[in-house]
């Protein structure tokens, strides 16, 4: 699988921490994202590198980060992390708690959007019956 480098083992303990203390916002998207219901598997709050991405779609290589209060307070934080994650391939998707509180359907129509934007592999030639 492309990427399979960008993700470190799993700190599990972090990421429950993390899923346990979600904010409203991140509850309520994560009804949109669970299960696949965009076509597309997503986990939250998954390791890639030295960060954990709010929403992670391995299989498109998509995050969406949801920027609260601490955002606010730690910009560079925010700017250096997006550049590590852009480098690894990853597209970056912010979203501020409000956007999610106040509009969530509008925050999944650009998800579902920016996931039809990606590319889809083509066949390979075992599938399309060539050699």
């Amino acid at each position: 699988m492309r990427g399979q480098g960008k993700f470190r083992d799993r700190d599990t303990s972090r990421a429950r921490e993390l899923r346990n203390s979600a904010t409203p916002a991140e509850r309520l998207l994560w009804q949109y994202l669970a299960k696949s219901q965009l076509g597309c598997k997503f986990s939250r709050q998954m390791p890639v590198g030295p960060f954990f991405a709010d929403f992670l779609c391995r299989e498109r290589e998509l995050i969406i980060e949801l920027d609260g209060f601490s955002h606010d307070v730690q910009p560079e934080r925010d700017i250096y992390r997006d550049r590590y994650l852009i480098e690894q391939g990853f597209r970056v998707l912010h979203f501020t708690n409000t956007d999610v509180l106040g509009n969530v359907e509008g925050v999944v129509t650009e998800i579902k959007r920016a996931l039809a934007d990606w590319p889809t592999p083509s066949p390979s030639r075992k599938r399309e019956g060539g050699l």
